[in-house]
């Protein structure tokens, strides 16, 4: 038998069956049970979350002999006619080939003709494709079908469809699946077609997949083909601990090493980007659904060495550079110069850089002040000059018990003694008690004269 890929073997057949989209399912479930399904849906969202799998399920419920709370019941000839794909009364187009007005015209046509089941169910996938006069020629049928007749219109981008074809449907818009979700698909998919995989190969596909259920399955064929993990993401690693230790050199080795691994610089920098903003928001508290355990750990790394300014900074010069790459002759150099003025501060002279800069400091000097000043630094001594720290630990003002004894005087030579003899006579006088220089007027060797003019005292 033919080898068939894990996502079109494991592709939903009932509602239930659907992952990580139970506000859709449980809508158009209700709907066929209630017998108040629309004329026309709209389903929007990201590829591989399952926007033409409900579309056919919806066809199946519809038309099943024996549907049970909503559900088919895959087993009567119309549910096996449409999983086969023979059945009259599912008909799909493709909006992205036939996007003119001739074949909107055609559908049109034979949308009024009847089929053996209850409803005709037409599935038109991508229809932001459709040119703006089709568009225009499907509204009236659209608005007002043959009563036999379900249009489900499919789109990734739900914006570039006409305002007048959004009113006269029912928008259901899809999710990207969470990790959590999907991580248990793949284990539930592994464990019915008998493979044998571990957590790391389940982490890297539910992150290759990025919550499409598609891309995921098609990933774990991929690793099952190549016998194991061939994408080397180390080079992301390293080049995110490049930027977060300010290192261009190493940043620039990393892109070097990607590329000759044979990654392509625009896909390195998307990732980059998806990195930063990952970081971005665990550093203001939003839960990262979306990404397994391993990636996590990696983004509370990069949470705990990067700042958020430097986080803000970094998404938009990578944003503005990702579009900068679409017209440069050699998009690596563009990435490259990027990368340079992120991880050296002194390259970017752009205002953002520069409040980066300051607020970097400015959180430096908040962590580092406050202490005791460093040795050499000068410290007031009264309303004297200034005279530097003396050595030994720094005393505030205490009580008596607390006094340290005196140090054990030194002996001096004649030549010390006469100029500390000499000075006192010049600059100053005993204190009200202690040896003299230890009152309030205490000055050092450069101190100037004393204020009040007074004759010296007599050798």
């Amino acid at each position: 038998m033919t080898w068939q890929s894990l996502y079109r073997r494991y592709r939903p057949r009932r509602f239930v069956d659907v992952r990580g989209q139970d506000h859709v399912v449980t809508a158009l479930r209700n709907a066929v049970r209630d017998a108040r399904v629309s004329h026309a849906y709209l389903f929007s969202g990201p590829r591989g979350t399952g926007k033409t799998t409900c579309a056919r399920i919806v066809a199946k419920a519809l038309n099943c002999e024996r549907p049970v709370d909503g559900e088919p019941c895959l087993e009567c000839d119309s549910c096996v006619a449409i999983e086969a794909g023979a059945s009259y009364d599912l008909h799909e187009l493709d909006a992205a080939s036939n996007n003119g007005v001739d074949a909107v015209r055609d559908l049109i046509t034979r949308a009024a003709m009847g089929t053996p089941g209850r409803a005709k169910v037409y599935i038109l996938d991508e229809v932001h494709m459709l040119s703006t006069a089709a568009s225009n020629a499907l509204l009236k049928t659209l608005e007002e079908p043959p009563e036999h007749v379900v249009f489900v219109l499919a789109t990734t981008d739900p914006q570039k469809v006409l305002p007048t074809i959004r009113s006269r449907t029912q928008h259901f818009e899809f999710d990207l699946i969470g990790a959590a979700v999907m991580a248990a698909h793949v284990r539930w998919v592994a464990s019915d077609a008998g493979l044998e995989i571990d957590d790391t190969v389940i982490d890297h596909v539910v992150r290759v997949g990025g919550g499409s259920a598609r891309d995921t399955l098609s990933a774990l064929d991929q690793v099952l083909a190549a016998g194991g993990i061939t994408d080397r993401a180390g080079g992301l690693d390293d080049l995110v601990a490049a930027l977060v230790g300010r290192d261009p050199g190493a940043a620039l080795g990393a892109v070097h090493e990607a590329v000759r691994s044979g990654r392509d610089p625009r896909v390195l920098a998307e990732r980059l980007v998806a990195r930063m903003r990952d970081a971005f928001l665990a550093s203001v508290g939003v839960p990262l659904d979306h990404l397994p355990d391993a990636d996590r750990a990696r983004v509370a790394q990069l949470v705990d060495g990067a700042e958020r300014p430097f986080l803000t900074r970094a998404i938009e010069v990578l944003g503005t550079t990702l579009v900068d790459m679409r017209q440069a002759a050699d998009a690596r150099i563009t990435l490259e110069a990027a990368l340079v003025r992120l991880a050296d501060p002194t390259a970017d002279t752009s205002t953002s850089a520069l409040l980066d800069r300051i607020e970097r400091l400015e959180r430096a000097l908040a962590a580092g002040g406050g202490g005791v000043p460093p040795s050499g630094e000068m410290t007031p001594a009264g309303p004297g000059p200034a005279v530097p720290a003396p050595p030994g630990p720094t005393a505030g003002a205490v009580g008596p018990a607390t006094v340290s004894p005196p140090e054990p005087p030194r002996s001096l030579g004649p030549e010390e003694a006469r100029r500390r003899l000499t000075e006192r006579r010049a600059g100053g006088r005993p204190g009200p008690s202690g040896p003299a220089g230890s009152g309030p007027e205490r000055r050092g060797p450069d101190a100037a004269a004393p204020g009040p003019s007074r004759s010296p005292a007599p050798p």
